[in-house]
This record gives structure tokens, C-alpha cells and sequence, in this order.
């Protein structure tokens, strides 16, 4: 079944992808030019995260993971929404162009399947999912 695309522009949801945005401005990006940040909310506070290439692509830590792995490093594992800004998408290149990997869709499930996920856009659009909805059928231990 797909997934019903929905927007949102709530003010905590600006706030987080904003500080998503302002991340990207930190990623290594040196191979494909494509700066991707990330915002992770809890009840702690915010962190933030940028993609980290290598020249072997697979070593390449993505955003979202850095960001939730920068919270959890610090106690903080009660993840509520994360933010995921793809700066150097082009406009036109819609929504596709700004989806986390399968990687990150396993480990937004891996701390809430209810993870919120929002996705900003270069057109300025926010869209909302789940964890659960990224990644209806994840792997999972025990």
C-alpha cells in the first residue's frame, strides 16, 4: 500500500528542519556535492548531524545517523521527531531526491517505530512520516 504523503508546517516542525538546514552546512560532502543534515528531537534537547563522506562510498555515515547517534552517545534515547534537509536537491527533483536510505529507515525503527520523520524539500515543503511508514516490514532482533 503506499504511503500517504503528508505536509505539515507546524512551528516545531520549521524549527527542527531549520536546524536541519543549518546542519547540512557542515557535511563533508567532497565526492557527490549532495550536503544532507539532520535534527534529531527528545526530551533532552536537539542534535544535529551531516553527511560524512569517504572515498568508499559504503563508509559514508549519513546524517540522520550521525545526529541520532550524537544523541544517543549522550544519554538521550528517547527520540521524538527527526528533521532530514537535503540542501543541494534541486527543486524539481521532488520528493524522491530527499528520502533517508534504507540504513537510516532501520534505524529510525530501531529506537520508535512511531519516529516521526520529516522531510524538508528545497521548495520549502515539509512532509511527515512515520518510521513505521518508511519501513513497513524492518528487521528485528528477538
Amino acid at each position: 500500500m503506499p504511503v500517504e504523503l503528508r505536509k505539515t508546517d507546524d512551528a516545531d516542525a520549521r524549527a527542527l528542519s531549520d536546524a536541519a538546514c543549518a546542519a547540512a552546512q557542515f557535511a563533508y560532502a567532497k565526492y557527490s556535492r549532495f550536503r544532507v543534515g539532520a535534527a534529531v528531537a527528545t526530551a533532552g534537547g536537539i542534535y544535529t548531524g551531516a553527511n560524512v563522506e569517504n572515498a568508499s562510498y559504503g563508509l559514508t555515515l549519513c546524517a540522520e545517523r550521525a545526529a541520532i547517534a550524537k544523541a544517543v552517545t549522550s544519554g538521550d534515547l528517547a527520540l521524538s521527531r527527526i528533521a532530514v534537509a537535503c540542501v543541494d536537491a534541486a527543486p524539481g527533483d521532488g520528493l524522491n531526491a530527499a528520502m533517508p536510505c534504507g540504513a537510516c529507515r532501520q534505524w529510525f525503527v530501531e529506537f520508535d517505530p512511531g519516529l516521526q520523520v520529516l522531510i524538508w524539500t528545497p521548495a520549502g515543503d515539509i512532509y511527515q512520516f512515520t518510521a513505521r511508514d518508511l519501513l513497513a516490514v524492518p528487521f528485528v532482533l528477538g
